[in-house]
């Protein structure tokens, strides 16, 4: 009797031997004893794994008459063999990919194994996990947390600093600017005044309360003033034109004497209104008189 072993590359028959054969390779007579017949020549079953049989591609042993083999893509495999490299799941009739080094790998560890790994855990993030990602690299949920406190910052604001990440509060008390006016920290924007940091909207006029960031304004002891309301109630007033004398365009240039200041250009020779400014002059009755028109009163 005879029955079929193997459909695949390089089939081959198994059977009893009924009729009066002799091994190919050993001739020892086959008469009554297993064998195997692959590609018109019949052979006993110790001589087949010696010459004929197929290798495990996994244990690299034979693959014996007796055994039960896979085979997929010219290559083979014990049925015992023929299981996950990752998992050791058998794969016999399930699913499986062939990937480097001849090694099978089941549906699961495949797509555990290509998914993108988390930079807190290294553990692979698979379709279904929350996960935050910043600059290509990605972290589950609860592992993306603050690198000083180690709170979960989540999908919560964070502030990068080179590899590090920091929550809100951490990064206030660790790298944060403190505002001169109120002291307390300053996460973003902020305006400077003399290597002193102050908040947007602690940088005010002092009388108006306007925001003076990006403006033109006056500093008088420690308080700062926008252009109307220095010109309004802190600037003196022109001994000459009695207007305010504010320093910005012209006349910022002052002349002062005795108290009292007037814009360069309107300290004039009140008689002849020739310009006094940085020459000599005379202060008589409250104006200001040349040497030479002063001799003539």
């Amino acid at each position: 009797m005879a029955y079929h072993r193997h459909a695949g590359p390089g089939s081959y028959t198994v059977g009893t031997m009924s009729e009066r054969f002799d091994c190919h390779y050993c001739r020892d007579p086959l008469h009554g004893k297993k064998y195997v017949q692959k590609e018109g020549r019949h052979c006993c079953v110790k001589c087949f794994e010696k010459f004929c049989a197929n290798t495990c591609a996994e244990c690299r042993k034979p693959i014996g008459a007796d055994s039960k083999e896979l085979h997929f893509k010219n290559r083979y495999w014990h049925d015992t063999c023929f299981r996950c490299f990752k998992c050791y799941t058998s794969l016999v009739n399930e699913p499986f990919m062939l990937k480097e080094n001849n090694k099978v790998w089941c549906s699961n560890c495949t797509t555990l194994e290509e998914a993108p790994r988390c930079k807190g855990c290294l553990k692979p993030i698979v379709a279904g996990d929350q996960n935050v990602e910043y600059k290509k690299t990605v972290w589950h949920k609860e592992c993306f947390t603050c690198s000083q406190c180690k709170q979960v910052i989540g999908t919560a604001s964070f502030f990068p600093k080179g590899d590090e990440i920091y929550c809100v509060s951490c990064h206030e008390h660790k790298f944060a600017k403190t505002c001169v006016s109120c002291k307390n920290a300053i996460t973003s924007g902020g305006v400077s005044y003399e290597d002193r940091p102050y908040h947007a909207e602690c940088f005010v006029c002092a009388t108006c309360t306007k925001k003076l960031g990006g403006q033109r304004f006056t500093a008088v002891d420690d308080k700062f003033y926008c252009v109307d309301c220095y010109k309004s109630f802190v600037a003196k007033k022109c001994g000459g034109c009695k207007n305010p004398i504010t320093g910005f365009g012209k006349g910022s240039n002052v002349v002062s004497y005795e108290g009292r200041s007037w814009h360069d250009y309107c300290f004039n020779c009140k008689k002849c209104s020739i310009p006094l400014a940085n020459k000599r002059f005379v202060f008589q009755n409250e104006q200001i008189y040349c040497p030479d028109c002063a001799k003539k009163l």
